[in-house]
């Protein structure tokens, strides 16, 4: 059973669920939720199921089972919060908009950190650019007990975040800093939650805060170009120009907090402004200075 190292901040009457990237765990997202903590909210950094402890625990779950997670973490929230904003770093992104597609009653906001439709980043061997093929080859039995491992640049640009990180992936505890590598299987997974989000993008109505690094080592730029051509309701693009795709860890995670709060804000007084529904935001880019 993997070791429960999700955690809850109580703030105000505002919450933010967080939810960590495949093969991560809640750690990756502990500076934006004390950023978010400190103005008020009340955060919730989630556990998604198989997730920090062994590869077979990791291995035993799917995408469903994630959907599930985020469905009963959201439920746990929401009964303490009068309004609930959801957030998520790359696979978590897509199961952020998944549970809106889900919910979308509950979710008045949604903060999209490094979403990860495709891994097509600059870093990416070109064998694991090939990835979008796993849910294909893996049902015929090839490559289940294969990984991709993680390479450098870890998906982080500050080079003291890391040497930090990466000597606690390559460590033994996996709920400090997740899996060193991506288990072909569990990636077949996320490809599948990937297609069934992006075809019902449209869909999606909650507004939505677009968050990418300009030169993601991992999901390139294309991917937040994605959700600002389909999403249904409207956007903020904030475009990162000196950080990787671990945009929650990296140097300008400042500017991640202080975007996500002042979107989350902006948001809140919409719907103050509109009583009974959050009415539409103008769409805005607040990328780069």
């Amino acid at each position: 059973m993997p070791k429960q190292v999700d955690y809850l901040l109580q703030g105000g009457r505002n919450g933010v669920l967080l939810i960590h990237g495949l093969t991560g765990t809640p750690a990756e997202m502990r500076f934006v939720a004390k950023g978010l903590h400190r103005r008020g909210y009340t955060v919730y950094a989630m556990q998604l199921a198989g997730h920090c402890g062994t590869v077979e625990e990791l291995l035993a779950t799917g995408w469903r089972d994630w959907t599930a997670s985020v469905r009963d973490a959201a439920q746990h929230l929401s009964a303490q919060v009068d309004r609930l904003f959801v957030g998520g770093l790359s696979m978590g992104a897509l199961l952020a908009l998944n549970y809106a597609l889900e919910q979308p009653q509950m979710v008045d906001g949604l903060a999209l950190y490094g979403t990860t439709f495709r891994y097509d980043g600059w870093a990416v061997p070109a064998i694991g650019r090939l990835s979008f093929l796993l849910p294909w080859v893996v049902p015929l039995g090839i490559g289940r007990k294969r990984s991709f491992t993680e390479v450098f640049p870890y998906g982080l640009r500050d080079e003291r975040m890391r040497q930090r990180i990466v000597g606690a992936m390559f460590g033994e505890d996996s709920s400090a800093a997740g899996l060193p590598g991506n288990p072909w299987p569990s990636l077949a997974e996320l490809y599948r939650l990937a297609r069934h989000v992006r075809a019902r993008l449209h869909q999606v109505r909650a507004p939505a805060l677009v968050v990418h690094a300009t030169e993601d080592d991992v999901a390139s730029l294309r991917n937040a170009r994605i959700l600002l051509d389909n999403l249904g309701g409207a956007c903020e693009l904030l475009e990162l120009p000196n950080s990787y795709h671990m945009v929650t860890l990296d140097g300008e995670r400042e500017r991640v907090i202080e975007g996500s709060s002042g979107f989350f804000q902006r948001v809140l007084r919409n719907a103050h402004e509109t009583p009974g529904n959050v009415a539409p935001l103008e769409l805005r880019a607040v990328g780069a200075d």
